[in-house]
C-alpha cells in the first residue's frame, strides 16, 4: 500500500481540488479555504497529534459545508415563497431564471387561481365556459331527462354533462307592488308612481310625505306570501340532470322551450392542467442555483466555518475507526474514532437546527408577529405615562 501524506500544516489552493468546483473561481471561496483548514486541523489536535487528513480533505469538507448552507437558505425561501411563485416562468427571453438574486414580492396569484372553483360553482368566474341549452315542452309531460338530451344534441355524452341553471323566474312581488296586478298594486299613473316610492301625497307646490322604506319592504312581503299560499308553485326539481317541471305544463305550454345553462365536466377537469416546460409545476423546479459565497455574511461563513470542522472530523473519526487500536514497541495506542464520529453526529445535528430555528425567526410570519407585539408593549408602555394636566 503506498504511503500517503497526511495533512503537515501546508495548504495549496489548486482550481479543481474540490469534488464538484460550485465555488471555485470565488476568490473569497478560494481565501477562506486556505484559512478554514488550518482552522480546522488545530481544533483536531495539529500539530501536537496527527491529522489523518489532506488538506483537500478539508476543502471538500468546506464545500460542503457551504452546499448545506445553501440547501437550507433556499428550502425556507422556498416555503416562504412558493405560493407567489407556482407557476411562473423558468426562464425569460431565453435566460434561465435565478431565484438566488431576486426580491420576490406575495401577490395573489395563485390565491386567485385556487379560489377560482368558487366563482365558477356560484356562475361569477372560474376558467370553465358555461353553455346554454333548451327543452321543448310537451303538454301532459312532467319529466325530461337531459342526460338524454345530451346525447341527442351529439355534443357531448350525459355522462360529461352538469345543469348549473334552470331559468325559471317567477315575476317578482317588487313588480306587482310597483306596477299592478288584479287586486294589488299601486297603478301606473303619475300618483300611483309617486306613491311606488314613498311619495303618498303631492300637489302643484310639490309639498310631498315620504314613508319609510320599511312600509315598501313589509307591503312586498306580504304580495310574496299571498302568491305562495294562494297562487300555484311554478318550481322545478333537478335530480341527477332528470327535470321535474312543477305543475304538469298544460296544453298553453306545449311547445315552448325551457332554457337551462351546464358546463362540460371534462373540460372543467381539463382547464385544471397547465402543461410546459418551461414553468414551475413543482418545488424541485423552483429555480435557485448554488449560493454565492462572496454574498454569505459573516454570521453565515461562521456557521459554515463550525459545520465545516464538524465534517472534517466525523471524517477524521471515520480514518481512525478503520484501525481502533495501533501496536507500538511494548503496548498499543486506542484511537478515538468512535468518539469522534459520535460528536461529529451530534454537532451536524444541531448546527442544522440552530440555522433552522434562526431562518424560522425571520420568516416573514415571525416578523409581523414581533412587529405587532412591539407595537403593543409601546402602546402599553406610553399609557403608564403621566397625563401633563394644562392649567389655564
Amino acid at each position: 500500500m503506498a504511503n500517503i501524506p497526511i495533512y503537515n500544516g501546508e495548504q495549496t489552493w489548486a482550481s479543481g481540488i474540490t469534488p464538484f468546483g460550485f465555488y471555485d473561481s470565488d476568490s473569497e471561496f478560494q481565501a477562506d479555504a486556505l484559512k478554514v483548514t488550518k482552522f480546522c486541523a488545530i481544533r483536531l489536535g495539529y500539530p501536537i497529534e496527527n491529522v489523518e487528513l489532506q488538506s483537500g480533505s478539508f476543502f471538500t469538507a468546506f464545500e460542503e459545508a457551504v452546499t448545506v448552507y445553501g440547501n437550507e437558505l433556499y428550502a425556507y425561501k422556498q416555503r416562504e415563497d412558493y405560493l407567489s411563485i407556482e407557476g411562473a416562468g423558468k426562464s425569460y427571453g431565453g435566460t434561465d431564471t435565478d431565484l438566488s438574486s431576486s426580491l420576490i414580492t406575495p401577490n395573489m396569484g395563485n390565491v386567485i387561481r385556487l379560489s377560482e372553483q368558487y366563482g365558477e360553482e356560484a356562475g361569477v368566474g372560474g376558467n370553465t365556459n358555461w353553455y346554454s341549452g333548451s327543452v321543448v315542452l310537451t303538454a301532459g309531460v312532467q319529466d325530461y331527462d337531459l342526460n338524454e338530451w345530451a346525447i341527442n344534441s351529439g355534443s357531448l355524452s350525459g355522462s360529461e354533462l352538469e345543469v348549473k341553471r334552470v331559468y325559471f323566474n317567477g315575476i317578482p312581488a317588487s313588480a306587482n307592488y310597483y306596477y299592478g296586478a288584479p287586486g294589488f298594486g299601486l297603478g301606473v299613473g303619475f300618483g300611483g308612481f309617486l306613491g311606488a316610492y314613498g311619495f303618498t301625497a303631492y300637489n302643484t307646490a310639490y309639498s310631498t310625505l315620504v314613508m319609510p322604506v320599511a312600509y315598501d319592504i313589509a307591503a312586498i312581503q306580504e304580495l310574496e306570501m299571498s302568491n305562495t299560499v294562494r297562487m300555484s308553485s311554478y318550481s322545478f326539481e333537478l335530480i341527477n340532470n332528470r327535470l321535474r317541471i312543477f305543475p304538469i305544463p298544460g296544453s298553453e305550454d306545449n311547445g315552448a322551450n325551457l332554457w337551462f345553462q351546464y358546463l362540460n365536466k371534462t373540460e372543467r377537469l381539463n382547464n385544471s392542467f397547465t402543461t410546459g416546460s418551461n414553468i414551475i409545476t413543482n418545488i424541485s423546479q423552483v429555480p435557485y442555483r448554488n449560493i454565492s459565497y462572496s454574498q454569505v455574511n459573516s454570521v453565515g461563513r461562521m456557521w459554515i466555518f463550525e459545520y465545516t470542522l464538524a465534517l472534517s472530523k466525523e471524517m477524521l473519526g471515520l480514518v481512525r475507526n478503520k484501525y481502533s487500536t495501533i501496536p507500538i514497541p511494548g503496548a498499543e495506542v486506542t484511537l478515538n474514532g468512535g468518539e469522534l464520529t459520535s460528536q461529529a453526529a451530534a454537532e451536524k445535528n444541531a448546527l442544522v437546527e440552530r440555522l433552522r430555528i434562526y431562518f424560522d425567526e425571520t420568516s416573514r410570519r415571525s416578523l409581523l408577529e414581533r412587529k405587532s407585539n412591539e407595537s403593543t408593549f409601546a402602546q402599553e408602555e406610553l399609557n403608564k405615562v403621566p397625563m401633563t394636566i394644562f392649567v389655564g
